[in-house]
């Protein structure tokens, strides 16, 4: 269970019973040949990594916000600094939490890199649209140019920090987008030719 609050998506009740031919047994446990990847990943492992890494999170996060209530308004690197801090932990654990809970879809089932591949890029989704003005900024600095600025400078320290992770890692990140977009185009071609199908249909009246 994550922080004592959230229950596995996928418990070992749910995968003594699934019917997905993905998923599969042996002596280590239930396991999956990840959708992305396609490596073997077991379940309890996938989720003790989880665990182990969101209660990091927020004991890093309880940390940062102390620091943060330490400076007064006019700190305005600082709190930038810790706001930019907080923003990318909360958003890490955001996205813990929903992976961890997500019953629905193999697909969230990675290996630990992979997944931080996805929260990198997930995080520089959200310095994007912050620096376009498209995020709500009422719990940041006056002027969140600074904030942008400093997620920019720190996100991926801050994400190896967090998973323990070498160097390397991130280094690996254009196979996990490539892969992943591979799978998109995959689908689009499949939605395509469903929709020339149905058009046929229609047009000749089968």
């Amino acid at each position: 269970m994550l922080a004592q609050n959230y229950k596995r998506g996928f418990t070992l009740e749910r995968l003594k019973t699934v019917s997905e031919p993905k998923v599969k047994y042996d002596e280590g446990g239930f396991y999956i040949n990840t959708i992305s990847e396609n490596v073997k990943v077991y379940f309890e492992d996938y989720y003790s990594f989880l665990e182990t890494s969101y209660d990091k999170c927020l004991a890093e996060l309880h940390r940062v916000e102390r620091e943060l209530d330490g400076y007064g308004s006019d700190w305005v690197e600082t709190r930038a600094f810790y706001v930019a801090y907080q923003t990318i932990l909360q958003l890490a654990a955001k996205n813990i939490r929903s992976y961890y809970t997500d019953g629905s879809n193999f697909g969230v089932v990675m290996t630990p890199w992979c997944l931080g591949t996805v929260l990198l890029e997930k995080i520089e989704s959200y310095r994007d649209r912050l620096k376009a003005g498209h995020v709500s900024t009422e719990h940041m600095p006056e002027n969140h140019f600074y904030v942008s600025r400093y997620i920019d400078e720190i996100y991926r320290k801050v994400l190896l920090n967090l998973f323990d992770f070498p160097e390397e890692a991130f280094k690996m990140r254009w196979q996990y987008s490539e892969l992943l977009k591979r799978y998109s185009r995959t689908l689009q071609n499949i939605t395509g030719s469903l929709q020339t199908v149905m058009l046929m249909v229609k047009n000749y009246g089968i």
